[in-house]
């Protein structure tokens, strides 16, 4: 496992990076389950519980995610590719990670508070900045109604100061569970934005609809300028992992 997939939370973008030409090992096992531990439910192959990279059980708080997780293991073929494993690398990370430095991981989400993504409009032209505002106002004002946070907008890049009082009232509905904690730290990085992160872990956006309001200036550009191989690659292994994390969350919301 050491050898498969690298421990720690890690930045989404960087494992894209490192997920283009990936050494591959060839399957090692016949039979995926799932047993019951004191962790949870263990995802096992050919009987035996699998381990993360820092030899933890690999177990997930519930049946579904573990079944969600061991259907990856099972669909590999001759070979391993954890490049199209995007549930067990963040189980990894969580287990490994997350589960151990909680505070400064609701740390790295809280910087995202005070210069987020849906802050920061664009001056021109008139179409995009109408997809910003259709995209972007519905969470703000889930924010200020479901999390008591009312942030306040600019036009260009110029920093602008969050109120405190905003601020505060949403680093609080930062998960402290692990499993969510983590999913919600991938989806920060992936999005740029917490407060996107947030509506994802509160259910008021699908992982479908954060994409989508994480990608409406990366959208406007390509429809102006066309798409890059290369870089639609990576667009889609942090679809991926975007994906994954919005499972985590759906899957931990009880």
């Amino acid at each position: 496992m050491s050898e498969l997939f690298e421990n720690g939370p890690g930045n989404p973008t960087d494992a894209a990076r490192r997920a283009v030409r990936p050494v591959l090992r060839r399957r090692f096992y016949a039979t995926v389950g799932t047993a019951p531990v004191a962790e949870g439910h263990a995802v096992e192959l050919d009987g035996k519980p699998l381990r993360t990279p820092a030899r933890r059980v690999l177990a997930a708080p519930n049946l579904a995610l573990a079944d969600a997780i061991a259907a990856e293991w099972d669909a590999q073929r001759e070979l391993i590719d954890p490049g199209k494993m995007p549930l067990t690398r963040l189980a990894n990370s969580i287990i490994d990670g997350v589960a151990d430095q909680r505070e400064p991981v609701a740390a790295e989400i809280a910087k995202y508070l005070g210069s987020d993504l849906l802050f920061y409009r664009a001056t021109s032209p008139a179409e995009l900045i109408a997809r910003q505002q259709r995209s972007w106002d519905p969470i703000l004002a889930w924010a200020a109604q479901e999390l008591g946070a009312q942030f306040a907008c600019t036009a260009g890049v110029t920093h602008i100061a969050q109120p405190q009082a905003a601020v505060e009232a949403a680093r609080a509905a930062i998960p402290n569970d692990p499993w969510r904690l983590g999913a919600a730290h991938v989806a920060t990085t992936l999005t740029g934005s917490a407060l996107i992160a947030l509506a994802l872990a509160r259910g008021f956006l699908s992982g479908d609809a954060a994409w989508a309001a994480a990608n409406v200036d990366e959208d406007w550009n390509m429809e102006q300028w066309g798409r890059d191989e290369l870089a639609m690659q990576r667009r889609d292994f942090r679809f991926a992992e975007l994906q994954a994390a919005a499972t985590v969350l759906a899957a931990t919301s009880g």
